[in-house]
Parts: C-alpha cells; structure tokens; sequence
C-alpha cells in the first residue's frame, strides 16, 4: 500500500496511540521519520524511539510514547504542510505554538529542527507540524 503523506501517517499513529493508551506503536522507518522523531525526543514528547529491521531493506520506527500521571505529554499533534498544500515560513513570520509551550517543526536548509533551534540559527523552511 502507497502512502501520499508517510509523515502524516506516523503523526496519526502516535495521535492513535496516545488515545488508546498504548505504550508503543510502530511505524515504517524513513530518514524523514526519524530526524522528526529525533526533535520530538530532544523536546521531551516522546520517550524514545528505535529502528528494527523486519527484512533486508525494510524497516521499523518502534515509538515509545510519554505520559505525565497517566495523561499523555502529546496534547495535539498535527499536520501543516500537506502534500496538496506545502506550507513554508520565514523565522521571522513563524509564530509561536500556544505561546511558546508547544512547538513547530521545520525542515530547513540546515535539517529537520524546532521552531526554537531554527530561530536560533535564524533560518526559516517548510512548516512540518505542530506539537502541543
């Protein structure tokens, strides 16, 4: 089965399983995937994550998602830039997600970084999602 949003797809998983509570939940790897996840872990969303090789050539994302008391850490995750609709954004026109509480991710010239990185190495780029 060919997907036209892998990245949304991953965001929809880890959604999905937050919902049900689940402590892991799988997803096929990329190296789009996994730098998101990488900024995702560095901001304290997630636990962690690791890459398994089911097959020569074919791998998986194991997600460990985070839960604060019994309540998920992710409060909102979604989409911005969709395949029908790209979503770019200068550093200086980002705006802050829930007023700095949650942040966007970006695909820059430099990387798959956060809002925060990026406006730290003042760079703009292509708007990925948004966590809260």
């Amino acid at each position: 089965m060919s997907l036209s949003d892998p990245l949304g797809d991953m965001l929809t998983r880890i959604r999905n399983g937050q919902h049900a509570r689940m402590s892991v939940v799988v997803s096929p790897a990329s190296k789009l995937r996994t730098n998101v996840l990488e900024v995702l872990k560095r901001e304290g969303f997630i636990r962690g994550f690791s890459e398994e090789t089911l097959r020569p050539g074919v791998k998986n994302l194991k997600i460990e998602l985070k839960y604060h008391e019994g309540e998920p850490v992710i409060k909102q995750i979604a989409r911005v830039s969709k395949p029908g609709r790209r979503v770019y954004s200068k550093i200086a026109d980002l705006p802050r997600v829930f007023n700095g509480l949650g942040l966007s991710i970006l695909s820059t010239p430099r990387g798959v970084m956060s809002d925060n990185e990026a406006r730290a190495a003042n760079v703009g780029g292509e708007v990925l999602c948004r966590v809260f």
